[in-house]
């Protein structure tokens, strides 16, 4: 089985807003520079309304607007110990498009998943990402733009 997942590229004039998680399923990580992103929930009416809902509980700010799903997603395969703690195989994530309003005050981390969120230049993006976000990044939003 395939975990759902939706996800951000988030931007505001000429930066990008990406999350520093240092914890996963399998409990603490390496600190990983990654777009925000999160598996669907029961309860989420619509992948708008689950990113929203991840948005906030990964950056503590409500200040977003979705401008538009991506054509491409990013898909990966769980390893073992992650399978079998959440019971799929891999995750396949819907990214979006999104505006940030705010003024950052209030971007701050909500729990012990994620320690620091930062604005990058759009060129300093790709080389912090991890492999497959790396790949969806560089040949779709760099290549192809904002289609």
């Amino acid at each position: 089985m395939i975990r759902m997942a939706v996800g951000a590229v988030i931007q505001k004039d000429d930066k990008l807003l990406l999350v520093h998680k240092v914890k996963g399923a399998q409990g603490k990580i390496k600190g990983m520079w990654d777009f925000p992103k999160g598996g669907m929930e029961p309860q989420d009416k619509s992948m708008e309304a689950a990113l929203l809902r991840e948005l906030e509980e990964e950056t503590g700010s409500t200040k977003f607007t979705i401008t538009k799903p991506f054509k491409d997603r990013i898909a990966f395969r769980f390893d073992a110990v992650t399978q079998e703690k959440l019971g799929f195989e891999g995750q396949e994530t819907t990214m979006f498009l999104v505006e940030y309003a705010g003024d950052g005050t209030d971007l701050k981390p909500q729990d012990d998943e994620i320690d620091d969120i930062r604005w990058f230049s759009i060129d300093d993006v790709a080389q912090l990402l991890f492999p497959e976000a790396r790949v969806f990044f560089e040949s779709y939003v760099l290549v192809r733009g904002e289609d």
